[in-house]
């Protein structure tokens, strides 16, 4: 698993193995997964998402402690994913960085506790699964819309976002901060520590 330049997100990138009949990879390997983030991945929930292309998911967020970390992979078409550093008193706070996952690469992306998730549908009928550490607890659950301009993320040009109402109406970054919904950096290294802790 290689490391992002957010701390706390990690994409992986496994080694495919083609023949006539198809290809196999292994998207998931508890050993590198553990070494990475230096704790195993405690599976509470599978989620799976079908989208048109333009679907415009996020950016998702939990209250921390417990939040919900998320690993993530496409299994058909491709989508743009997105992680957000939203820990406020981080030194990348506001920063964001993109992953593409697609059912070519093959590629996964884990975020830990606490940080922003989106992801845009770049063709017809993309397919995302993610193992969540958490289930869903809908008085946790927050957003951001991820056209704040102040966030700047750089959505695929031609392509019309097409989000939920509840994306929609969700605040900008600078809002939902000052509404006090945004995690602390120091609160999620806590949790961090604890997650070590348990192995």
């Amino acid at each position: 698993m290689r490391q992002l330049s957010i701390a706390g997100a990690w994409v992986h990138e496994p080694k495919i193995f083609p023949d006539s009949r198809g290809s196999f990879h292994e998207w998931f390997r508890a050993p590198e997964f553990t070494e990475a983030a230096g704790h195993g991945l405690n599976l509470a929930q599978a989620n799976c998402s079908v989208s048109s292309r333009g679907t415009l998911r996020g950016i998702h967020f939990a209250d921390v402690p417990p939040s919900q970390a998320k690993y993530v992979k496409c299994v058909r078409g491709a989508v743009l994913d997105v992680i957000v550093d939203i820990r406020v008193g981080s030194p990348t706070f506001g920063q964001w960085e993109a992953v593409r996952l697609d059912d070519a690469d093959h590629h996964s992306v884990y975020l830990s506790e606490g940080l922003g998730h989106a992801f845009m549908a770049l063709t017809d009928d993309a397919t995302v699964v993610y193992l969540c550490s958490e289930g869903y607890s809908p008085g946790r659950e927050h957003g951001i819309t991820p056209l704040d301009p102040e966030l700047g993320i750089e959505w695929p040009e031609g392509i019309t976002p097409l989000l939920s109402e509840k994306d929609e109406a969700a605040p900008t970054l600078a809002e939902a901060k000052a509404q006090g919904l945004l995690p602390s950096y120091e609160d999620c290294q806590a949790y961090y520590a604890q997650l070590r802790e348990r192995g």
